[in-house]
């Protein structure tokens, strides 16, 4: 091939990769209820790495000056306190990533320590701080499902109606 060939082939070439491009699917933008969504849920993963992060010092003794290491903690402590440093990371991991498993995790951890500083007070002590946080926090997740599920329903409405 010549070198002239060689520059027609490739400026027909770029000229179908371009015409591709311009005939790609567009990814539809996200609504603001959709982007704060995301946000809130990114801010719950950090409390969640935190939270593990406190059952982790817990156990290797770094609170509580070393009283609240693994060897010295009560059975029931030791199984709460392992469950959770060990299901808040992941609970983390997929909030910050928005990925479907994400709040399934948070919910058992949540639920864990609902158990535990809601009805065994006598054995864990309370945290009424931490119910209430947990219960906002469950509550604005769903109002924020709600609000894109209407959004997304109200869409799809209007993509039928517009169809011909």
């Amino acid at each position: 091939m010549s070198l002239s060939q060689n520059r027609c082939t490739l400026l027909r070439d770029m000229h179908y990769r371009a015409a591709m491009t311009l005939d790609s699917v567009q990814v539809p933008r996200l609504s603001l209820a959709e982007i704060l969504f995301g946000i809130f849920l990114r801010l719950v993963a950090v409390s969640c790495f935190w939270f593990g992060l406190n059952y982790w010092g817990l156990l290797i003794g770094y609170t509580f000056d070393g009283a609240g290491r693994f060897d010295l903690l009560p059975v029931a402590w030791r199984v709460a306190a392992t469950t959770l440093a060990v299901i808040y990371p992941v609970a983390a991991l997929g909030l910050w990533l928005t990925v479907s498993w994400g709040p399934v995790i948070w919910i058992v951890a949540a639920a864990a320590e609902i158990a535990m500083f809601g009805f065994y007070p006598q054995i864990f002590g309370t945290k009424p701080f931490l119910l209430v946080l947990h219960g906002t926090v469950a509550v604005v997740f769903v109002l924020f499902r709600i609000v894109i599920l209407l959004q997304r329903s109200r869409q799809a409405k209007a993509a039928r109606n517009d169809s011909p």
